[in-house]
């Protein structure tokens, strides 16, 4: 089969959670423990970093992996969800898998998948793990998919674990208050196996430190110990000075990652490095200093506070859940503009009320859905957001959303789009397309 023959088939065969949501999602491992068998268990073929949380995963995990290549390791990375091509999820060294690997992977076991009736997202992912081993990589960072507990990355025996933050999302599959979710997100702790926190917060500290006493697993809240203050904003670039039990550690460190939600990323990344090192990783500082420096260049990373072009400015970011409309929200605030321009969609599993009562009103709204499913009618969206005094128009797609806005803006206005992961994920298809 060709490539996009395979993708076809996979995307018919295998239920996909991003596109249909609760009905794709598989409350156990079972399949998951079936397929590591009749891959001959790859995941212990490689050292691993396991990354949960509910915002900050995905930056985190892209981090870590740059500075892993710029160490000279040979490094996997497999996050979730693609924005543009499915290969995206699965990376060695910055670069996609390959069409044909993909081609032959499906090709080889189409007739096992067949059988099994695995999810997407389970076969997705013993397919990163059999490429890594196939490829004899020395580390992957492993992004949760959802959850932790129940996830399908959740097999692997990490040197560390992380967990980034803990904010409402997913409350129909994992749970409906804070420290619900929080025990999801902590079943990733294994035995012995040391955690780190990125932030501390009053309802979920008691939930991992139990988690972790009970498994004997040494556990570090990172915002106990490492604080970055932001400094200044070149281009693209930002800066921060990384502090230390109140230390000045590193003066001025750059990030090409954009947005003021990555000082508590950084953050969680500094204290993960700490404990790498005594896991006998060589990670010198300037290997950490240079994959922070790039680490969307290095790996690829998009969807980050993006800017698509700069007169109007516009600019994407994939939050989409009250936590993360909060930071972008704060980063919207930071940017100099005259009119704010909010292409706007969400999926129907969301708590939109949650969210539409924060956004301003004095923007003008473009409601739109994604090209998936799960997309939320722009109609139902706007008549939601009426109510919370936020007005627009609406557009069956972002193409049109986006067409709209920028013959409505002027040079000095700002177009924002998001609210959900996949309204982003067109917008980017649709400029790299043009």
């Amino acid at each position: 089969m060709t490539y996009q023959k395979t993708l076809d088939w996979l995307f018919a065969q295998l239920p996909m959670f991003h596109r249909l949501g609760k009905a794709a999602y598989k409350a156990n491992l079972d399949n998951t423990y079936t397929l590591d068998e009749y891959f001959g268990h790859p995941h212990k073929k490689f050292r691993t970093i396991h990354v949960a949380g509910t915002n900050g995963k995905g930056s985190t995990s892209h981090y870590l992996a740059s500075i892993f290549q710029h160490a000279g390791y040979k490094t996997g990375l497999y996050t979730s969800p693609h924005l543009i091509d499915f290969r995206e999820r699965i990376k060695i060294d910055g670069k996609m898998i390959s069409e044909n690997f993909v081609c032959e992977f499906v090709e080889k076991h189409k007739t096992f998948f067949e059988k099994l009736q695995p999810s997407f997202f389970e076969m997705t992912v013993a397919l990163a793990f059999d490429y890594f081993a196939s490829e004899n990589i020395d580390v992957a960072v492993v992004e949760v998919g959802l959850g932790g507990r129940l996830d399908s990355t959740n097999i692997i025996s990490p040197e560390v674990s992380v967990i980034t933050n803990i904010s409402f999302d997913h409350t129909d599959l994992l749970g409906e208050t804070l420290p619900e979710i929080a025990g999801e997100k902590a079943g990733i702790i294994k035995p012995q196996i040391p955690v780190v926190i990125g932030e501390t917060h009053n309802e979920t500290e008691q939930v991992f430190i139990e988690k972790a006493k009970s498994l004997n697993a040494p556990i570090i809240f990172a915002d106990q110990h490492f604080e970055c203050r932001f400094t200044k904003r070149e281009n693209t670039n930002q800066f921060f000075d990384i502090f230390k039990n109140k230390e000045l550690l590193y003066e001025n460190v750059i990030t090409d990652l954009a947005g003021i939600y990555q000082k508590k990323n950084l953050a969680t990344v500094f204290q993960t490095i700490e404990i790498l090192k005594q896991k006998d990783f060589i990670l010198a500082d300037e290997h950490i200093l240079n994959g922070i420096a790039t680490a969307s260049q290095t790996t690829g990373l998009m969807g980050r506070w993006q800017t698509i072009r700069q007169k109007p400015l516009t600019i994407c970011d994939t939050g989409h859940n009250i936590d993360g409309i909060k930071q972008v929200l704060q980063q919207i605030s930071l940017t100099p503009h005259k009119t704010l321009h909010f292409i706007f969609g969400m999926v129907n599993d969301k708590d939109t009320n949650g969210v539409l009562e924060l956004l301003p009103t004095d923007a003008k709204y473009y409601f739109t859905k994604a090209s998936i499913p799960r997309a939320l009618d722009e109609n139902l969206l706007a008549e939601k957001a009426s109510k919370y005094n936020l007005f627009g128009h609406t557009f069956p797609d972002v193409k049109c959303a986006f067409e709209d806005a920028t013959k409505n803006a002027n040079d000095d206005d700002l177009i924002f789009i998001g609210g959900s992961t996949f309204v982003v994920a067109d917008l980017l298809q649709l400029t790299i397309n043009n």
